[in-house]
């Protein structure tokens, strides 16, 4: 009778216990680690295929380095479940994304082993390299080891801070995950050898020694010997341009195998030149067939079937806010031929990639570059074309600088379409879309729109197609659109007009987006109540229907405005005008609903909305309670 054998991976808590482990026993670890990741992915969905091809990259990065005293940061963080696995959260995996669960990046409340949270992409190397100098200063071991993707080398702010590496010396390495981007010669067996002599303690030894040398000759023999070495290695291995940034180079090697990985971590870890770009390639969805064989390589996946990799069918509902905005948009490049459009390495996300099938010359990715992006698109306006900028909310942040500087400032007519406006669901705090209207209504010459339901984004893209005074945004959610008849025709929209959805008259409810719903209902509940209510869709935060609000407080006993974005939105706006057109009483009738002043962790997004007091219950009890409030002020105001 066989005996059973306890897998690897029962045993190996902590990075701790894995280097506990002999090397031989490394390749079935990895080959463990990577089956609980697609059981794992399977039961939850989520990101899958950037993990999966970083299994053998963290085991070896684990095995080689002391984490949790060196620092390890994993630029964007998609590629983290592996690495939880092997940090002490396997048993929580199952609760990934969810409320009260596992976030789906690395978090610093979450574990010792996220020194730094990410979600966003390309900071990992400033991050790294500022744990690194911080930990030399103090004089204290630890080093900064930066894993970032090829894709993630599109953003400016990694060569920032390359250029800025020296300072680290020796504690800082960046890995180079190259798994899409063909920037480096094939991978082989010259290659490995190499990357393993050049990182080796008896070859820097004598490139020392020899440096040492060469600085003793004059001037131009030294720059010539330093030139001589750069270029030999760069011609043989590939990595000048990384060597000019300061970075000892070394690579490509097998991000796959082990046997080649870890000697090259072992002695790039106990090497004393300065800072080292170790360059990997990897393919991301490796060992998982429907992975590998899958045009994204399952990069986020619903819950799938483990064997065959079929992924669980959404419900079949209305079209998503993201394909309304797309064949709008199509529709208007029909009719204008100078409407053309860009987008940050999010070309499906965005929808935009249907907009390349038809307008393959007038669609741009610029990849993970949104400030170029926004400078880009403000060039091609300037030029008198008619771009539309599509970036998710939360990643325009990383543009705010353009926006203003070279968009708002010269009011040039860019047209921004704000994706995941709001609440976002399984992302969490780092994705979601809550600042977009604070951040662009505070700006001269913008305009502000928010869709209340699909037929309401179709009519915005016409109006900003049509916009060619000054820079307009319009906004509208992830997920599913209401299921409104869409128009045939669309309608411009005049800036700053708001409309009347419902009337009445001792309620007034002011919405700004797809809150319009909750405050439909709450109004049922407020007239069953014998409230008579009038709802408003605002359509725009900026310019304000400054008439209608008027007219809104003067008619009616409370007003409430409901956003679902943060404070300084809408709500400051309005009570602004109120305020300088002394507008209140000291019954004090406007009260103002929006996101709560924190980051709200993963959940479902009716659970986030609830837990934000934005649905039609919170809406009903905050007018209740300003009609009390209102009601004791006058009393005590006649006694």
């Amino acid at each position: 009778m066989s005996k059973l054998v306890t897998p690897l991976l029962d045993t190996v808590d902590t990075p701790d216990d894995l280097r506990k482990l002999q090397p031989s026993q490394l390749r079935q670890l990895a080959d463990e680690l990577r089956a609980e990741m697609i059981a794992t992915v399977g039961q939850t969905g989520g990101h899958l295929g950037s993990g999966l091809g970083v299994v053998e990259l963290t085991t070896a990065v684990h095995y080689v380095f002391d984490t949790p005293r060196d620092r390890l940061i994993w630029d964007v963080g998609h590629q983290a479940y592996p690495h939880k696995i092997l940090t002490g959260r396997r048993s929580r995996m199952r609760t990934l994304r969810q409320g009260g669960g596992l976030s789906g990046f690395t978090k610093r409340s979450e574990s010792e082993y996220d020194p730094f949270g990410t979600a966003h992409s390309s900071t990992s190397i400033s991050a790294a390299l500022g744990f690194a100098v911080a930990n030399k200063l103090a004089g204290t071991p630890g080093k900064g080891i930066a894993i970032i993707g090829d894709g993630a080398m599109s953003a400016g702010m990694a060569y920032e801070a390359m250029n800025n590496a020296a300072a680290a010396g020796n504690r800082l390495v960046v890995i180079l995950n190259d798994n899409d981007m063909s920037i480096a010669p094939p991978v082989g067996g010259l290659s490995a050898y190499l990357a393993r002599l050049v990182s080796s303690r008896p070859f820097l030894e004598l490139r020392e020694l020899l440096r040492a040398i060469s600085r003793r000759l004059p001037e131009p023999l030294h720059k010539a010997a330093r030139k001589t070495d750069e270029f030999a290695r760069g011609m043989a291995m590939g990595g000048t341009l990384f060597e000019e940034l300061g970075f000892y180079y070394v690579g490509p090697i097998d991000g796959h195998n082990l046997d080649q990985l870890i000697p090259v971590l072992e002695n790039v870890r106990d090497a004393a030149e300065g800072p080292c770009l170790v360059h990997v390639v990897t393919q991301k969805g490796k060992g998982y067939a429907p992975a590998e064989a899958a045009a994204d390589k399952y990069h986020g996946v619903q819950k799938f079937d483990v064997i065959t990799g079929e992924q669980a069918k959404s419900v079949a509902g209305p079209p998503s806010y993201t394909g309304v905005f797309a064949q709008a948009l199509l529709a208007e490049a029909a009719r204008d031929s100078t409407i053309c459009a860009i987008t940050a390495a999010m070309p499906s996300g965005t929808g935009l990639d249907k907009f390349a099938k038809t307008y393959p010359d007038r669609l741009f990715d610029v990849g993970i570059a949104e400030q170029h992006a926004v400078t880009f698109a403000a060039g091609l306006a300037a030029q008198g074309m008619r771009p539309f900028c599509a970036i998710y909310s939360t990643f325009l942040q990383r543009a705010y600088d353009q926006v203003v500087h070279d968009v708002a400032i010269q009011n040039l007519p860019v047209r921004f379409a704000i994706d995941r406006a709001g609440l976002v669901g399984a992302d969490g705090a780092t994705h979601a879309g809550s600042f977009d209207v604070t951040y662009l209504a505070t700006l001269p010459n913008m305009v502000v729109m928010a869709a209340a339901d699909e037929a309401e984004l179709v009519h915005m893209v016409h109006t900003a197609a049509c916009h060619d005074s000054g820079p307009i945004a319009f906004r509208y959610p992830r997920g599913n659109g209401t299921g409104v008849e869409l128009p045939a025709v669309p309608e411009r929209l005049e800036i700053g007009k708001g409309r009347i959805v419902r009337e009445g008259t001792k309620v007034a409810l002011l919405s700004l987006g797809t809150r319009l719903t909750e405050a439909l209902k709450a109004a049922d509940q407020l007239d069953a109540k014998g409230l008579s209510t009038t709802v408003a869709d605002l359509r725009f935060a900026k310019p304000l229907d400054e008439a209608l609000i008027r007219r809104l407080i003067a008619s009616h006993d409370v007003v409430v405005t409901i956003e679902e974005g943060s404070i300084g939105g809408l709500g400051a706006h309005v009570l602004t005008l109120a305020s300088d057109e002394g507008l209140t009483d000291a019954g004090l009738r406007i009260r103002t609903m929006r996101l709560p002043d924190t980051f709200q962790d993963q959940d479902a997004p009716d659970k986030q909305y609830d837990t934000a007091g934005l649905n039609a219950p919170q809406i009903v009890d905050t007018v209740l309670k300003a009609l009390r409030h209102n009601s004791a002020g006058v009393q005590e105001a006649r006694a």
